[in-house]
Order: structure tokens, then sequence, then C-alpha cells
């Protein structure tokens, strides 16, 4: 595994790729309120509320929009027709690696280590989800892990709360619960962890988004990987895989893909590729995994 691995009420409405003209917009002043209660108490939204206006799209906030799996997101979300807003902590070195001519794309400041409430002004009031693809960089602070996949986790996610947002998507990684697993030896588990505890620290982020009460995905890929997708992605509960790859390019679209299906809704899946695996669609592969 590469050290690349070391990354990282409502239930929002369906939004199926054959409807992305239809639901990828924003409701209208009216309608937005009504959303925003939703968000707070836990109903249903109907199409006809959130299909009402046709003014803007929904967005969908990104922090680490400038790493190497979340640049991938970014694209993605925007070829999806999603309207995005990139979480970086240099806007400038962030404008020649996204595309920032792009008018459904926006920059913003955003260091996850620098608290919930600069994160919360960041996010705004019209991010209707976020993903965390944030990963520390490797280096002579050995508490950097924990600053950034740790709090740096946690804060966003209280910064979520403090928007009203109530969708999150995580990037993590398997091993993160190796010692249960019986892999205390396994060398990747070891090597991952050498830097700060890098997996243990990502375990506790997790830990506190399964018990915050936002409706969250958490994908562990396996050994992340720069080169074009091989194979079909494989999905499996948490705690099951502990050795295999997959292609950055396959992550980002299964994080898309979790936005789009309530069967990610509140689940942890286990994710790598394998050539000889069957192509499946993701309503089945999220379908697939239990909720805990």
């Amino acid at each position: 595994m590469s050290m690349a691995a070391t990354l990282t009420a409502v239930r929002i409405p369906t939004f199926h790729q054959r409807h992305l003209k239809q639901h990828f917009t924003a409701p209208s002043s009216s309608s937005l309120r009504l959303l925003n209660l939703a968000k707070m108490e836990g109903s249903e939204i109907s199409e006809q509320v959130v299909g009402e206006d046709l003014g803007a799209k929904k967005k969908v906030f990104v922090a680490g929009a400038t790493g190497s799996t979340g640049k991938r997101i970014v694209e993605q979300l925007l070829a999806k027709g999603f309207a995005v807003k990139a979480g970086v902590r240099d806007i400038d070195k962030a404008k020649t690696i996204l595309s920032s001519a792009n008018p459904s794309l926006q920059i913003v400041k955003a260091d996850v280590t620098e608290g919930s409430d600069k994160l919360a002004e960041a996010i705004g009031d019209d991010s209707e989800a976020v993903v965390c693809a944030t990963g520390f960089r490797p280096g002579w602070d050995l508490l950097s892990p924990w600053k950034v996949d740790n709090f740096g986790t946690v804060n966003l996610v209280e910064a979520c709360r403090k928007r009203n947002v109530n969708r999150f998507i995580l990037i993590s990684s398997i091993l993160v619960n190796g010692a249960a697993m019986g892999q205390l030896l396994n060398p990747a588990y070891i090597f991952l962890n050498v830097f700060g505890l890098t997996l243990v620290a990502k375990l506790q982020a997790e830990k506190y988004i399964r018990k915050s009460g936002i409706n969250y995905t958490i994908i562990r890929p396996g050994g992340l990987r720069n080169d074009p997708p091989t194979g079909n992605v494989v999905m499996e509960p948490e705690d099951t895989l502990y050795e295999g790859s997959i292609s950055r390019d396959l992550v980002a679209e299964v994080a898309v893909e979790a936005l789009a299906y309530p069967e990610a809704f509140y689940k942890v899946v286990e994710i790598v590729s394998r050539p000889d695996a069957p192509k499946r669609p993701y309503h089945d592969l999220f379908g697939s995994i239990r909720q805990q």
C-alpha cells in the first residue's frame, strides 16, 4: 500500500444521473426555507419542492480539493452537473490545479486545522453536502495525522452542524481498525501507523462521525493508485478488506455516487478494484452493505 493510502434532519433527495438536469437545482427562496427546516427535522423532501426553481445547481463543499483524490472528486462532481465549492489552504495553488475558469466552481480558503468557525464560514449557507478528502503530509511533526485526520475531520463535522449540512462523505482507508481485525503484523498497517499512528487517528475521526447524528458515508479505499482504473469496484462491509488497491478515479467515483443513492446513507464501505470483479450498479453495491 502506498503512502497515498493515508488519506484521509433531511435525507437528501436521490439524484440519479438520468435526472441531473432536473434535480441538480436549488429550490426557490420559499422552498429553501422548507428544505432547511426539513434538514433539521428529518422530513422527506418531495421532488416538486426541490424542482420548483431551476436557478442554481446543487452545491457540494470539498475539503482537501487540491489533493490527489480531492481534485478528482471536484472534477467528477463538475462533470456530473454539481456546483462545487473547493476548500483549499492555498488559493493561488488551487487555481493552477483546478478548473478555475469553470463557472460552477468556487475556490475558498479552508484549513481543517483552524477550527470549526472558520470552516463554517467557508462552507456557507449554500452547500448541501460536504466531502472530506483531506490527508496529512508526511513530515517530522508526528502530531500532523491527529491535527488533520482526526481533529481536522471533527472540525469539519462541527462546521456542518453549524450550517445545518446533514450529508457528509469521508475518504478514509482500509485497515483503520486493523488491531481489531487481527492485522497488527500486516506490513501495511505497521507502515501507515509509523507516521504518528495515522490509521488510529482516522479511526477516532470515524467514530466521532458515527456518533454525531450526521448522515454519513465513510469510504475506506485500499492502496491508492494514480493510474486510470483497471477492473471494477469491489465493495465490502467495514473491517473486511486487508489488502488490495484501487485507482483514485474510482474512489472519486464512489464518493460522488454516494451522494446519489440513499442506499449509501449511514454506512461504512471498503473498496478495492479487481479485474475479475463483475461490474455492478452503485445502488446494488451500496445496497449490499448493511447499516451498522
